[in-house]
């Protein structure tokens, strides 16, 4: 039995890249077996990928190069994943529809809402590129406004490196501790870096909630989509 009936998924860039510029094919595959399964228990699934594996805006504005055209790089790099993640969900027999917040047609849909929407409920899995076609907003951001407009009931926030949100970074901090369970209210509260900040407003003001967990281990994605209690859930 699954908890949740429509999902969105949101992956970071550097996760393709497996810490690498470029794309891992072999990182690539197995989010792709993860992202599989969880279409063939029979959730509705979208997914927003970043491109920092290719160009991060902001490091570049700090290298000299125009933010906003930096950021538009970004963008491209998003669409990249994207194509990538599709053509191995794909090669799984999982019908998949890519739709961008800059149209280029001879590779993706454009990003329409009620589209996306009638694509998963014919069971394809969507994956939305290009952030949000403007400059400034981070793909965290976008993943919760496309969750929203998509209907989604739950953000999933896979991370590498990590399996959930804790006290201080676990990398620097040996003593620093889990939560399993957080309100909105509480993290802001603790000043607990998950997503930024206008991402993280648009979630509590809307009631969205989102379960943070690692994606090292395979088949967590199935596991955190059927409620078992992985990583941590932030909800209002």
């Amino acid at each position: 039995m699954t908890h949740y009936q429509r999902v969105l998924l949101k992956l970071s860039g550097e996760v393709f890249g497996g810490g690498q510029v470029g794309v891992d094919p072999d990182v690539v595959q197995k989010i792709a077996r993860d992202v599989a399964e969880v279409a063939r228990s029979g959730v509705q699934v979208a997914v927003v990928t970043g491109g920092g594996n290719f160009f991060r805006g902001a490091e570049l504005q700090q290298r000299g190069m125009d933010r906003v055209r930096a950021d538009y790089m970004g963008m491209l790099g998003i669409v990249m994943n994207c194509l990538a993640l599709q053509d191995f969900l794909e090669k799984m027999d999982v019908e998949t529809r890519v739709q961008t917040a800059i149209t280029m047609g001879q590779v993706a849909e454009p990003y329409i809402p009620r589209r996306a929407i009638r694509h998963m409920e014919k069971g394809r899995v969507v994956i939305f590129g290009a952030g949000m076609g403007m400059p400034f907003f981070s793909t965290d951001t976008v993943a919760v406004q496309r969750a929203l407009e998509s209907k989604c009931e739950v953000v999933l926030v896979a991370k590498s490196g990590v399996d959930g949100v804790y006290s201080a970074d676990p990398k620097k901090d040996p003593s620093a501790t889990k939560y399993d369970d957080l309100t909105y209210d509480e993290a802001i509260g603790k000043g607990l870096a998950i997503m930024d900040q206008t991402a993280f407003t648009l979630c509590s003001e809307n009631r969205m909630p989102m379960i943070v967990f690692g994606l090292d281990t395979e088949g967590n994605v199935l596991r955190a989509v059927q409620g078992e209690k992985i990583g941590t859930l932030v909800h209002p």
